[in-house]
């Protein structure tokens, strides 16, 4: 109990008491980008709508935008000053849009280029991870080349999981517990990424821990556990209400919590990833972890984990919005920092010399 308590002390600071007269932290205007055109367009609307009537109710002046290949005009006429990220897979959360908006000067929310991209990539964040010590699952990696003619890999027994490497939502995920099925699994996950990442089967519990990030801090969540129907938390156990069961906090024991805990803040931070995240673990009948991945724009839906947990410590939904967005402001005002203190050098650079 202790620690839940501490983490609902850390979290005073990061909104008003319902006492306080609400005052919002900018006034800029609030494009809240959403939808687009990845296999998770669905749960982006979802997220998107959901992000957009809080900033209202917080008295922002935001705005909703189904992202289309004209993003950059879609910004302009909508004359949005700053970009709060409610996108989901490839094209949204891997570091392209992160990037346009970064080329084009935009304030936003969650994670940077580097972090999307390592984020999205299953096969990059596995191996990053395994390189700074954190537990990960035995696995290998097939192309889409090598599937009619890969067997099952050297090594890995019976049950095994396989996945594509870019994608979220357990979208193109199968369980391959008979021989017969491993052909059918490669395809289906090959049928969205040219990688299919192929694992050995954890048993055990799916447990996921949300990490805020805020203005030089970073705090983990209580863990939500997920008990799924049959055992697999697939798109539909995802996003169909009431048919997945949610365990906030976690029944877990005091060690394992705070070891949880832990791993969800190193695996945040040697991704390097900003705002929120969350990270989703295996955990072996014996009480051993494995980091499973990171999502690094976390789904803000009804049955999404980080709104669970977050309530769990005492924010609510809009202010969980607003701390989202705070530490985007203060990235970018610690960004405009830095550049007005490198003019002088670069002014020194430029004068001399000629340009290049």
């Amino acid at each position: 109990m202790g620690s839940r308590k501490e983490t609902r002390r850390k979290l005073r600071t990061h909104h008003p008491s319902p006492t306080t007269p609400h005052r919002p932290l900018t006034k800029a205007r609030i494009g809240v980008l959403m939808g687009g055109q990845s296999s998770e367009r669905e749960v982006s609307l979802r997220t998107g709508l959901a992000v957009h009537r809080a900033l209202l109710c917080r008295g922002y002046e935001a705005v909703a935008i189904d992202v289309t290949q004209s993003l950059v005009q879609q910004l302009k006429a909508k004359r949005v000053d700053m970009v709060f990220l409610a996108l989901h897979g490839p094209g949204g959360e891997d570091g392209t849009v992160q990037g346009l908006l970064e080329s084009i000067g935009m304030p936003y929310t969650g994670s940077g280029v580097r972090a999307s991209a390592i984020g999205m990539h299953k096969v990059a964040t596995k191996a990053l991870l395994a390189y700074a010590g954190i537990p990960v699952a035995e696995g290998t990696v097939i192309r889409r080349e090598q599937g009619r003619s890969a067997g099952l890999p050297a090594g890995l027994p019976l049950p095994l999981v396989v996945k594509p490497a870019s994608e979220g939502s357990t979208i193109g995920v199968s369980i391959v517990r008979r021989r017969s099925d491993w052909r059918s699994a490669l395809r289906r996950a090959h049928a969205y990424d040219e990688e299919a990442l192929v694992e050995a089967y954890i048993p055990g519990r799916e447990i996921g821990v949300s990490v805020l990030g805020d203005t030089g801090k970073t705090l983990a969540l209580p863990a939500v556990e997920i008990v799924a129907p049959g055992g697999f938390y697939d798109y539909a156990a995802k996003y169909t209400k009431g048919r997945t069961r949610y365990l906030c906090p976690a029944p877990l024991k005091p060690k394992l919590a705070r070891l949880l805990k832990d791993l969800a803040l190193r695996t945040y931070r040697a991704v390097g990833c900003d705002g929120a995240a969350r990270v989703d673990f295996r955990v072996t009948h014996r009480g051993k972890p494995y980091v499973l991945e990171i999502n690094t724009i976390p789904g803000m839906t009804e049955t999404s984990l980080l709104p669970m947990a977050a309530a769990q410590a005492g924010l609510d939904y809009d202010a969980l919005t607003e701390l989202i967005l705070r530490s985007a402001l203060a990235r970018a005002a610690a960004g405009q920092a830095a550049r007005r203190a490198a003019l002088p050098a670069l002014r020194a650079m430029g004068g001399g010399g000629k340009a290049r």
